[in-house]
């Protein structure tokens, strides 16, 4: 299982793409990337969490 699967299939399973998520943080979407690939840390999954309700929010 890859680091932080949970929050890779909130992101698949709501049709968002990695790009809109780091742009919701304010990073980029290579550097979101290299977040996505160890356990990301309380404040940072804080943030990355957030960003994903708001776009969902904006979706509907």
């Amino acid at each position: 299982m890859k680091a932080n699967q949970e929050i890779r299939d909130r992101i698949f399973f709501n049709r968002l793409r990695n790009w809109q998520v780091a742009e919701q943080i304010g990073i980029s979407d290579s550097r979101f990337s290299v977040w996505l690939r160890s356990p990301l840390k309380k404040e940072r999954k804080q943030r990355v969490e957030k960003a994903i309700d708001d776009l969902i929010k904006e979706v509907k």
